[in-house]
């Protein structure tokens, strides 16, 4: 667990860093445009790649679960040990879990100071590296021969949770900080919608009124929210590291008013 706690010191420093640059000097860094333009570059890169990993491991490993059908086995399931190949969906979360938190950590510098959007992301990386890390026990929910949960399987549960949770609140969050933004406004109403959607699916899902359908259900609910990253990843590909980057209501060339409250 102290890696993965380290991993939400590391991305926590990187955030106020990149708070401050861009209040104190527009989005610039000491060293002029071009640390700035790599750290946005970077996190939108991480943003993109690791729900796409992501994608890429759980269709992998669904297709290499002899006898058994998407709608079957749930996302955990792939990873669980009595899956066959559980390390393609362990990687799957790993890789979005990192990649989540580099995009976490750029996003300081497009997030409003002291927003909990930026937060809610890393927190959502971090409980996705944790989820892969710390394994369901077995590939079905159900079947023969299984007698109570490990201790990793209960922590796999709650880190879960914490990730589903963190990775809806996240959009809606920034949705409503940047629906006012003309810079974010366009991506605003869709990221939103895509959170609802997901919310809605997540609890079709947890009513298990989907019946045997319920495994393709929560892909659903998992990849529309990854979708809505990787729309805000995008985003910050196309604006500057100026204006926005310096926060909402700052335009390109402009720098952001430093906060004289302390």
């Amino acid at each position: 667990m102290a890696g993965v706690g380290g991993l939400l010191v590391e991305g926590s420093r990187r955030i106020g860093e990149a708070q401050g640059m861009g209040a104190g000097s527009g989005g610039r860094g000491e060293k002029g445009d071009t640390d700035p333009v790599k750290l946005s570059r970077l996190a939108a890169a991480g943003g993109v790649a690791g729900p796409v990993l992501f994608t890429v491991a759980w269709v992998a490993g669904t297709l290499r679960q002899a006898g058994h059908s998407a709608a079957e086995v749930q996302l955990s399931g792939l990873a669980a040990e009595d899956a066959r190949n559980p390390q393609i969906m362990m990687a799957g979360f790993v890789l979005l879990g990192a990649g989540t938190v580099v995009f976490g950590a750029g996003l300081g510098r497009v997030a409003a100071p002291r927003s909990a959007g930026p937060w809610l992301v890393l927190l959502a990386g971090v409980a996705s590296v944790a989820a892969g890390l710390f394994r369901r026990d077995h590939m079905l929910l159900a079947g023969p021969g299984f007698a109570g949960e490990s201790w990793h399987n209960q922590v796999h549960d709650v880190v879960s949770g914490a990730a589903y949770g963190a990775m809806l609140a996240a959009p809606l969050v920034l949705a409503r900080r940047w629906r006012d933004d003309p810079d974010w406004a366009p991506v605003s109403r869709p990221v939103q919608i895509l959170a609802l959607a997901s919310a809605l699916a997540l609890v079709v899902f947890a009513s298990g009124i989907a019946g045997p359908y319920n495994g393709v259900v929560q892909r659903i609910a998992v990849t529309l929210p990854l979708t809505a990253e990787i729309l805000i990843a995008g985003r910050m590909l196309t604006l500057p590291v100026t204006g926005s980057a310096a926060g909402p209501g700052v335009t390109p060339g402009q720098e952001a008013p430093v906060n004289q409250g302390g």
